[in-house]
């Protein structure tokens, strides 16, 4: 199911406009620099037939507790929308999950200038939940499969476009263990705009 979220949560919009390698590139995960506790890593996607630049792990305050977003930087302007066709978006885009050939769905929420992927919420604040956050740091590979494009009348819905994330690249799941301790601290340093970019 998508959901647009009233107001723009980007807080990472320091990264729309750099070069991909400049986020995180061939070296895969890489975590907030010059902080002693990360607040987000990023990665840039193994392969993507669709508009997506980098995929962040961020640390979000919710109404009542911090927990971690999974985002997806888009390049240029516009929607998430598969590279290679021009048909006609849906209303109503799905996402599946599959962490290592296992499958779990997840919603898709619109903001300004990125989308969130999660399965969970508190309030009206998205987030991930901690089994998914176990299989992501456990992981090896995560396929973001995406149904985004209106199929013609009478065929039944399919995934047409995914991303794919090597989840041990660069570092791996310490990067997800680092971004998830920030968010059990009592004072939490929460992901911003980074600085010097």
């Amino acid at each position: 199911m998508a959901h647009f979220l009233g107001r723009s949560l980007s807080i990472l919009s320091g990264f729309v406009g750099l070069s991909a390698p400049a986020m995180a590139g061939a070296a895969g995960w890489g975590l907030e620099a010059n902080v002693s506790e990360p607040s987000y890593a990023v990665v840039e996607p193994t392969s993507t037939d669709l508009n997506v630049d980098a995929v962040v792990l961020s640390c979000e305050q919710g109404p009542d507790r911090r927990g971690l977003q999974l985002r997806l930087y888009l390049t240029g302007d516009g929607p998430l929308a598969p590279k290679a066709t021009a048909a006609a978006l849906k209303d109503d885009p799905r996402v599946e999950l599959v962490v290592d050939g296992v499958s779990q769905r997840a919603d898709l929420l619109f903001a300004d200038d990125f989308v969130v992927v999660a399965d969970t919420a508190d309030g009206t604040m998205p987030l991930l939940s901690d089994a998914l956050l176990d299989k992501l740091q456990a992981g090896r590979r995560l396929e973001l499969r995406f149904d985004l494009v209106q199929q013609p009348s009478g065929q039944a819905p399919s995934f047409d476009a995914s991303t794919v994330i090597d989840l041990q690249a660069g570092s791996g799941g310490r990067a997800v263990a680092a971004v998830r301790h920030c968010a059990d601290q009592p004072t939490q340093h929460l992901a911003e705009t980074p600085r010097g970019r």
